[in-house]
């Protein structure tokens, strides 16, 4: 599977499991993803993960992409704040889906 940068996925391996993360990046040589959080894996010390040690959190169709994800794949610098903030976003939506 592919993962673009600026996706949210899930931990699925580590002590880090089921923990979600943006993908910041992607190492060249050996194709493994860069990912942060803003809290605990900070975007200029990107956590570095194999992709088969993730999956993809699909996020609602209709709506148009955060910032967050514009601005990584526009190659931008992101902020931790900024990081954190999409995430919290993106929880409090799930919980509110779910009820």
């Amino acid at each position: 599977m592919s993962y673009e940068t600026g996706g949210l996925v899930r931990a699925t391996a580590g002590r880090d499991r089921d923990k979600l993360f943006w993908v910041v990046g992607r190492e060249e040589e050996t194709g493994r993803l860069l990912l942060a959080d803003g809290k605990r894996r900070k975007g200029g010390r990107p956590k570095v993960k194999s992709p088969k040690h993730v999956e993809a959190v699909t996020m609602s169709a209709p709506k148009p992409p955060p910032p967050v994800t514009q601005a990584l794949q526009q190659g931008k610098t992101v902020s931790d704040r900024a990081l954190r903030r999409a995430l919290a976003a993106f929880k409090e939506e799930m919980s509110l889906g779910k009820g």
